[in-house]
């Protein structure tokens, strides 16, 4: 018979590349991974594995076992899922992976519920690209993730993974705050008197409130990195105003961004969740159409009905809901 643990090392195998990934990821060293799989092909009675230069690589024969190793993985987790609907108790540990302004906004909140509701849960949370996470939640490092995806932007799509919406998230034209108002301390000062650079005309201030995003076509940008999905979203989306933004600052730091608009160095694209709730410290202009990110997770199908998982994604939407959009300065 065909030892499960074996089986999964192939299925990684299949979705890492490398048997020094599949060594990393499982904590295993990268001879015991081929130790391993070379015990497997003597059960299996086939050749799995060829070398290819420095790399292996599955053989039809492999691939053909892979489909029914992931279904049989697949059952398991429903058997444990199973298992663990029939307690009284949510217990055990769920990890969930999260993106940065969601890890702000929502997660505190979660946590906070899910300590209250289910003291005998563990949760995890590891901040991480959805890109990667989502990689990441199909090979069974993470329980649960948070992503986002940006209009006219779809990531890869995992058939093992499931989606659940769980917020539509706002994006706006942040501006720096009026010196002048800050002094007097208000909290929402006159757009019109936003300065971009100090030295700005007051027409171009004028028209931060009429012409939205073309205003700022002249202003330094603060953008996340190149080959992200908001970079080119932004990107685009200027380019659709008719103009090539300026970005002298890149970073995936969104608390960066906001230090960088707040201070009056660049202008740059916010979405509400980096709030939290609370009010912004910059001004913020709604843009054309109301563009918006959607927040989901996505676990796999397997393991979607987990008690952890499933109380989880509760305390995550009930989060969610209560982190209020902040005024905007239209």
């Amino acid at each position: 018979m065909l030892d499960v643990r074996r089986l999964r090392l192939l299925v990684e195998l299949s979705q890492r590349g490398t048997l020094t990934a599949v060594a990393e990821a499982l904590s295993y060293s990268p001879s015991s991974v081929s130790q391993q799989l070379s015990q497997l092909e003597r059960e299996a009675g086939v050749p799995l594995l060829v070398q290819v230069g420095r790399r292996v690589q599955l053989t039809p024969q492999a691939e053909l076992l892979v489909g029914h190793a992931q279904a049989v993985l697949e059952r398991l987790e429903e058997a444990e899922a199973d298992v663990a609907r029939s307690l009284t108790t949510v217990s055990g540990t769920v990890r969930i992976a999260v993106f940065q302004s969601a890890a702000h906004a929502v997660v505190p909140q979660a946590l906070t519920l899910l300590a209250a509701e289910h003291p005998s849960l563990r949760v995890e949370v590891t901040e991480r690209e959805p890109e990667l996470a989502l990689f990441d939640v199909a090979a069974r490092d993470f329980d649960l993730v948070v992503a986002e995806q940006y209009p006219g932007y779809t990531r890869p799509l995992h058939p093992e993974l499931d989606r659940v919406p769980l917020a539509r998230d706002a994006i706006r034209l942040a501006l720096p705050p009026h010196p002048a108002a800050r002094r007097r301390g208000l909290r929402r000062p006159d757009p019109v008197a936003a300065a971009l650079p100090k030295d700005a005309p007051t027409e171009l201030l004028r028209s931060v409130a009429d012409d939205g995003l073309a205003a700022a076509s002249e202003m330094p940008w603060v953008m996340e990195p190149r080959g992200t999905a908001s970079r080119e979203w932004a990107e685009q989306l200027c380019r659709r105003a008719g103009f090539e933004p300026d970005v002298r600052f890149e970073t995936a730091d969104l608390m960066a961004h906001i230090r960088l608009i707040r201070s009056g160095n660049a202008v740059g694209l916010l979405p509400d969740l980096v709030w939290a709730g609370e009010a912004p410290s910059v001004q913020l202009a709604s843009l054309p159409d109301d563009p918006f990110r959607e927040v989901f997770s996505s676990t796999r199908s397997a393991a979607a009905r987990r008690p952890a998982v499933v109380a989880a994604r509760d305390a995550l939407a009930r989060a969610a809901a209560r982190s209020e959009p902040p005024p905007t300065h239209d």
